[in-house]
This record gives C-alpha cells, sequence and structure tokens, in this order.
C-alpha cells in the first residue's frame, strides 16, 4: 500500500543476548568472507552478535524476542512477517547507528542509488544507506523512481517470466539510474545493473573498501546455486 510505514526494532530494544547477523542466502554464495568481514565488524563496534545462516525460508529456531540484523531485504520481509517473536533491522540502520566507525573515503564519486524492493516501505533503509555514503564521501545523484517509490530491478520475475524478457526488464531499470556507478544493496541488483551495462557497487563491498564483483549473471544458473543454499541451509 503507497505511504504504508514499516518499522525496524529501535535499536535501544535490541536484546543483545538474542541478536543475530543472517547476511542471506545471496550474499553467503556469493561472496562468503564479506559476511564475515562484516558480523567482525558488528562484534567489536556493536556488541555480541551471533551468526545466523539459516535461509528466511525455514524456521529460524530462534528464542523469543530474538533481533536479525539483516543484509538482505528479502529476509527482513520474511523473518518479521513470517514468525512470530522475531524483530528484524537492517545493517544500514546499525551501522549508521555505530559512532566513530571507521569508513573508506570516496572522495566524492558521484553515485546513482538503486533502493531494494522489499525495503520499499522501510524509508529508514533507505536514509541509512545515503548517510553512510555521505560519510564515504560520496556524492548521490537520485533517479526518479527512489526509496518509496523505487522499482524492481528485474530479477523478481524470474522464473514467471522467461530470461530474456528479464533482461529487458533488468535493462530498463539500469537505464533510468543517471549514473554509470550505481550503489545497491541486493546481491540480485549486481546483476541486474551488470547485465543494463551499469557499474553496480553493493553496499557491503563500499563499507568494506573492496570492488564489487557481478559473478554469475545467466539468471537459470545464479538462481540454482542459490536454490541449492536455500534448502542446504535447512538443517544450520
Amino acid at each position: 500500500m503507497k505511504g504504508h510505514r514499516l518499522e525496524s526494532i529501535r535499536i535501544s530494544d535490541i536484546d543483545m543476548d538474542k541478536c543475530y547477523f543472517n547476511p542471506g542466502c545471496a550474499l553467503s554464495t556469493h561472496n562468503p568472507e564479506a559476511g564475515e568481514k562484516i558480523l567482525e565488524i558488528l562484534k567489536e563496534k556493536f556488541g555480541d552478535v551471533k551468526m545466523h545462516n539459516r535461509c528466511c525460508r525455514h524456521n529460524p529456531n530462534l528464542p523469543e524476542g530474538a533481533t536479525i540484523i539483516n543484509n538482505c531485504a528479502g529476509c527482513d520481509r520474511r523473518f518479521r512477517s513470517l514468525y512470530e517473536g522475531i524483530q528484524t533491522i537492517s545493517l544500514w540502520e546499525v551501522l549508521d547507528h555505530i559512532d566513530g566507525l571507521v569508513l573508506p573515503n570516496y572522495q566524492g564519486v558521484k553515485v546513482s542509488v538503486h533502493d531494494s524492493c522489499s525495503y520499499r516501505p522501510k524509508p529508514q533503509v533507505h536514509s541509512a544507506v545515503r548517510s553512510l555514503l555521505r560519510k564515504m564521501g560520496v556524492e548521490i545523484v537520485e533517479s526518479e523512481y527512489h526509496g518509496t517509490s523505487s522499482i524492481c530491478c528485474g530479477d523478481n520475475f524470474y522464473p514467471s517470466l522467461s530470461i530474456e524478457k528479464v533482461n529487458k526488464l533488468q535493462k530498463k531499470r539500469a537505464s533510468q539510474m543517471l549514473c554509470d556507478d550505481v550503489v545497491v544493496y541486493c546481491i540480485s541488483c549486481i546483476k541486474s545493473m551488470t547485465i543494463g551495462g551499469k557499474c553496480p557497487h553493493h553496499m557491503v563491498d563500499m563499507v568494506l573498501g573492496q570492488p564489487t564483483f557481478a559473478g554469475e549473471t545467466r539468471l537459470d544458473l545464479y538462481h540454482q546455486v542459490v536454490s541449492d543454499y536455500i534448502k542446504k541451509s535447512e538443517s544450520f
């Protein structure tokens, strides 16, 4: 519903004895080392955060009142809506909250930001992402459709639509970005921006000061790897 806003748990309300970081299936298959590095930052700068690798499509098996810090918009949506007693907050809100967090300086590079669609009703996430980018010396050139009016990168239409049709949607969305450099915070969005001829930069990589690699961009193969991980994670 347009205008509907979903709140994250307040940082002051997080029970640190029940606080977990879930990097998400896509990041865990795309770049597992990055998830481990982010956990190290959280443990050092935020508190005793535990790793949680179980996919959001399975019961998280966490105690009542647990909070999941998530890197993935889909994880945020499923964990908060499907499982009673689970609270969520985005990684970006948490990192933006940490005073004195040492971040890379990108010296005024201009980027557009593609906002993940499942975070659309969470403007606090959009604000946190942009706050972190400004702290890293990044200049943001907004596209017409961003934040609460962001448009899907196209990937969510697979496999309902053919790969050819999804690729057309991905190229259309990428063409709406005003800069060649596009910041994303979803692994699927990396693929879409790459297919659309843009140079994507994932927020995890931005925070860690490392380049973003596209990895597998053939949608059937990419989704099969993620699907295999989802099945495997049920035993985690």
